[in-house]
């Protein structure tokens, strides 16, 4: 799904890199101190072998996590610290931590239409559009409610978000979340590595 988001909120970035995914559980919300270094530094290493690996440049990181809560102090503090340790561990190259409140489920929920070009039976109801998506405590559970035929999962978020980039819907969310506006406004000042 991130790979989508950075492909609309920067295309020249991502026309000029490689994306390559990690799929470990990555868990730095939880870690500080020491550990949290650690971890982003095993994150990083993790990402500079695949750039080898693909005989590529290691230009960055870009990080995402659930932050399982609404912004408030502990999301303030909780990327505050991540975003340091992953600039500590990328050194001269570029990291974003793209830490969704509540979920990534919530960042959906800015692209409502996506919802129904996937399945022509979605449809987010007009209360929820609009609004700041961040503030739902649970959004999967509130779509998996509502979006019953089919159900949906948390798998389908990457289909959901293949098609918000597709049909152009990325660039203009019907609503707001502080977390997605955050990672657009990382991830735009990301600087385009020379060829």
């Amino acid at each position: 799904m991130l790979a989508a988001f950075i492909k609309s909120a920067h295309p020249e970035l991502a026309a000029t890199v490689t994306l390559t995914e990690i799929t470990d559980p990555v868990r730095l919300r939880k870690k500080s101190g020491v550990d949290l270094s650690t971890a982003a530094g095993t994150l990083v290493n993790k990402a500079r072998g695949k750039a080898r690996l693909k005989n590529g440049a290691f230009v960055g990181i870009a990080v995402h996590e659930d932050m399982d809560s609404c912004p408030g102090p502990a999301y303030d503090i909780v990327r505050k610290a991540v975003s340091n340790a992953l600039d500590k561990a990328t050194g001269a190259s570029s990291s974003v931590y793209a830490l969704a409140a509540a979920e990534s489920e919530a960042w959906l929920l800015l692209f409502p239409k996506a919802f129904t070009i996937c399945r022509p039976s979605w449809k987010i109801p007009a209360t929820w559009q609009g609004k700041d998506s961040g503030r739902r405590q649970t959004p999967k559970e509130d779509l998996e409610a509502v979006l019953t035929s089919p159900r949906f999962r948390e798998s389908d978020g990457p289909e959901v978000v293949a098609a918000a980039l597709k049909h152009g819907l990325l660039a203009e969310p019907k609503g707001s979340n502080r977390s997605y506006q955050e990672f657009v406004a990382d991830i735009s000042n990301w600087e385009v590595p020379a060829r």
